[in-house]
């Protein structure tokens, strides 16, 4: 399946989760296996060769990709979590998103010192999230040079932000507009 069959399985939902937003939404993607496969193989393909020792996705729609694509790899996955989801020690970031302030939390002991990790998740708008848990990773040791998403929304510069963080930044559709 080519990158433009995978686009046109996302949903675009108007003036959701406030008016004047054109939200895109990887459900309808996610619920069409032929999709979800595609996602994940193309996501896969862009990652092989690179060396990882694991996958950090974002909870919740980057459990989805960055796990799947982890089994692909045949490394391992870390989930980066809302507050008060996992047991035991964690660091934690506080960070800004498009509609307001959240954190995000890692058990370091998931992540071996230098080794190298890709951050998934389903899209980057701003770039808070994926830069929060760039954040966390590198403070847990990792060395994270690369992030994945299915979708950019490249007019908000979320790409951009990690970038300028020494981030390899990729996507496999972008929409115009926010």
């Amino acid at each position: 399946m080519s990158l433009a069959d995978v686009s046109a399985l996302i949903r675009t939902v108007p003036d959701f989760p406030v008016k004047g937003v054109q939200f895109r939404d990887v459900t309808t993607l996610i619920a069409d296996g032929a999709g979800l496969s595609a996602a994940i193989g193309h996501l896969t393909d862009r990652l092989t060769g690179h060396d990882l020792a694991a996958i950090a996705g974002m909870e919740a729609r980057g459990f989805i990709f960055g796990a799947a694509v982890a089994a692909e790899l045949k490394i391992g996955f870390v989930p980066i979590r809302k507050p008060g989801k996992l047991p035991g020690r964690t660091i934690s970031v506080d960070y800004a998103l498009e509609y307001g302030d959240d954190r995000l939390e890692l058990d370091p002991d998931t992540i071996r010192i230098g080794s190298r990790v890709a951050v998934i998740d389903d899209l980057i708008a701003t770039g808070g999230t994926a830069l929060a848990a760039v954040t966390l990773l590198r403070q847990a040791g990792a060395i994270v040079s690369r992030a994945e998403f299915v979708i950019d929304l490249p007019d908000l510069r979320g790409a951009d932000r990690l970038r300028s963080a020494g981030v390899q930044v990729d996507a496999l559709v972008s929409f115009a507009g926010d």
